[in-house]
């Protein structure tokens, strides 16, 4: 498996970007439609992240044929091979993060794309396709907001998360509030709860209209690595609920939980 060059991730990030507004049009075309069924471990899954998925697995091999792609609804049915050895790096997907919103006809869905080198995810793509925004972020380069329209996308404006302020807006899952994340958010008495599905939460404290996205229930490396990538090239943290830096690529691809974190105080 031959490792990514990353020092060509600014132009692989456009080409990502392009990728992604092209989907998130074929996306919106399909909201609404469609048979819903329901995957082993009882999730919802659409044609449209049955598409989204082929288009982006689709795009990627066309992109850099040399990277394997882990993605969300081939891992349901064939277990990705991960690549291992110093340097090894593949792309992570989640077609269509938020399939219960989307289903609901909310704007709170989103595509995912991360790249991850070094068991870290370097690179990160959010794309809302509803809100017309994409995040998307190189750690130790930038991160930045795209508006995108029609599968265009418009020049990137840079993005920085915030430092934590007195009174911190938390975000939280709209549909996984689970037990230990209420009872961490307990812990702010003071903070602003939002709810919202999707990737998006880590999208708005990237962009510093949020400071904490916490969760502590067990989610999946396709949920998580964009956003990772994405909150630490805005200068945030994402951690394991003890500090701990948080492992990709395990057997089962699971991710026990994490805490996102802006500019801490």
């Amino acid at each position: 498996m031959a490792a990514f060059d990353i020092a060509a991730s600014a132009a692989l990030m456009d080409d990502l970007t392009a990728i992604g507004a092209r989907v998130a049009l074929a996306v919106r075309e399909q909201a609404g439609t469609g048979v819903v069924r329901s995957k082993a471990d009882g999730s919802p899954v659409t044609a449209a992240d049955d598409s989204a998925e082929a288009l982006i697995r689709d795009a990627l091999a066309a992109l850099a044929p040399a990277v394997p792609i882990v993605s969300e609804e081939h891992a349901a049915w064939q277990k990705p091979e991960i690549p291992t050895g110093e340097g090894a790096s593949y792309f992570v997907v989640d077609p269509l993060d938020g399939t219960r919103e989307f289903i609901a006809g909310r704007d709170e869905y989103t595509i995912n794309i991360a790249l991850v080198a070094g068991a870290a995810p370097v690179l990160g793509l959010i794309i809302a396709p509803a809100l017309g925004v994409a995040w998307r972020g190189i750690i130790d380069r930038r991160a930045d907001r795209v508006a995108i329209a029609d599968g265009k996308m418009s020049p990137p404006t840079t993005i920085r998360a915030r430092p934590r302020p007195p009174q911190p807006v938390i975000m939280v899952s709209r549909s996984h509030l689970d037990p230990r994340t209420r009872a961490y958010v307990n812990g702010f008495p003071q903070a602003e709860l939002v709810r919202s599905g999707s990737a998006i939460k880590f999208g708005r404290v990237a962009e510093g209209s949020a400071d904490l996205y916490p969760r502590l229930a067990p989610t999946r490396d396709w949920d998580v690595a964009a956003g990772h990538a994405l909150i630490r090239a805005a200068g945030g943290t994402v951690t394991a609920p003890d500090g701990s830096p948080i492992l990709y690529g395990t057997a089962q691809l699971v991710i026990p939980g994490f805490i996102a974190s802006g500019v801490s105080a």
